[in-house]
């Protein structure tokens, strides 16, 4: 119980100060039903359910992740996973031939850490970016999970719906990919100019209508959209 108190304290807290962009009063009210439904499921949710379904954080190394994912792999070998946002749900389907990331992935969400990003980078007819915010709790949880990339898994393309891995573009002969932020190719062609150099380990099934609305917010000039696209990450097997 005194963990399903410090979990629902710490989202109220997040309701009463998150920050906010300049947000059009219609998409502040999507926003309030999202995190109304994210706290209702707390509310009903059993505390033990809640406890089990969060993981220490690790604080890794590149010395250290891949032994760490490999081993969680074989752990937690779920592939499906819905984004839920204030536009509607994005389902997606992780590959098995990816492993490092598909674990990493699973790890991010059973964490907890994916729950506290946004979508924060959106370019209409190319991408959208999720897996960060501007939150104090983002920068405190990535600090705690440590400073490391992830191995290259370069095997898929990159169509429309495909969901890869942000990389570091400079010094990075190796192309390892960001250990936190993914992204989803929204162009109706694909993005194939990025094929040889990121790692693409998921694709969506469904929802691409939700992809294609969030890429076509107004954005201030860094791409982020003028108001929040929280992620709700939730595993379905």
């Amino acid at each position: 119980m005194k963990q399903y108190l410090i979990i629902l304290s710490s989202l109220i807290l997040f309701l009463n100060c998150e920050d906010r962009k300049n947000t059009p009063e219609k998409s502040e009210s999507y926003i309030e039903e999202t995190l109304d439904t994210i706290k209702e499921k707390i509310l009903n949710a059993e505390p033990e359910k809640i406890k089990d379904t969060l993981h220490p954080l690790i604080n890794l190394t590149n010395n250290s992740v891949e032994d760490f994912l490999i081993e969680y792999g074989k752990n937690n070998p779920e592939r499906f996973i819905t984004l839920e946002t204030n536009h509607g749900n994005i389902e997606l389907e992780l590959y098995n031939n990816t492993p490092l990331h598909r674990a990493h992935f699973i790890y991010l969400i059973k964490s907890g850490y994916l729950n506290s990003t946004v979508f924060h980078r959106v370019v209409n007819n190319f991408m959208i970016q999720g897996g960060n915010s501007d939150r104090v709790s983002t920068a405190k949880m990535r600090g705690r999970m440590g400073s490391y990339t992830l191995p290259a898994e370069i095997t898929h393309r990159h169509n429309r719906g495909a969901l890869a891995a942000a990389k570091e573009y400079r010094d990075n002969p190796d192309d390892r990919s960001s250990s936190f932020e993914f992204y989803i190719v929204q162009n109706r062609s694909g993005a194939h100019h990025l094929d040889p150099n990121y790692t693409v380990f998921g694709r969506v099934i469904s929802g691409m209508s939700v992809v294609d609305e969030i890429a076509a917010l107004e954005t201030d000039e860094g791409d982020w959209p003028l108001y929040n696209v929280y992620i709700n990450a939730v595993i379905k097997n």
